[in-house]
C-alpha cells in the first residue's frame, strides 16, 4: 500500500476549514491542503437524516504522519465527531518527494 494517503474532513464555515489547514501546515503534519465550498452535503446523523452547507477540506500526508494529523484535526475542529478520511494516494514522484520532505518533523 502507498505511503501517501489524502486527508478529507469538513466544517460549517470556511474559516474554520482555513485554521484547520494552516494549523496541520505550520505543524509539518501535511504538505498542503485545498479548501472547496460551499458545497451541499446530504447525511445521516444521530439517527436523523439531514442536509447542510458545508466547506470540504483536503489535505496531503504520509501514512506515517497520519496519527498526528488525525488527532490535530479532532482536537481543533468545531464539530464534537466529524468525519476525518483518509484514502491512499498515488502521485507523481516529485510530488510524493514534495510531500515527504514538507511533513518531516524539523
Amino acid at each position: 500500500m502507498t505511503e501517501y494517503v489524502q486527508v478529507s474532513t469538513a466544517t460549517p464555515q470556511r474559516e474554520q476549514a482555513v485554521t484547520l489547514a494552516q494549523g496541520a501546515v505550520r505543524a509539518r503534519l501535511a504538505a498542503g491542503a485545498q479548501i472547496t465550498g460551499p458545497m451541499v452535503s446530504v447525511f445521516w446523523h444521530l439517527g436523523e437524516f439531514g442536509e447542510g452547507e458545508e466547506w470540504k477540506l483536503q489535505l496531503t500526508t504520509t501514512r506515517d504522519r497520519y496519527a498526528e494529523l488525525e488527532k490535530h484535526l479532532l482536537d481543533a475542529h468545531p464539530w464534537d465527531n466529524p468525519e476525518v478520511i483518509a484514502v491512499p494516494i498515488e502521485g507523481a514522484a516529485r510530488c510524493l518527494q514534495w510531500i515527504r520532505e514538507s511533513v518531516e518533523p524539523a
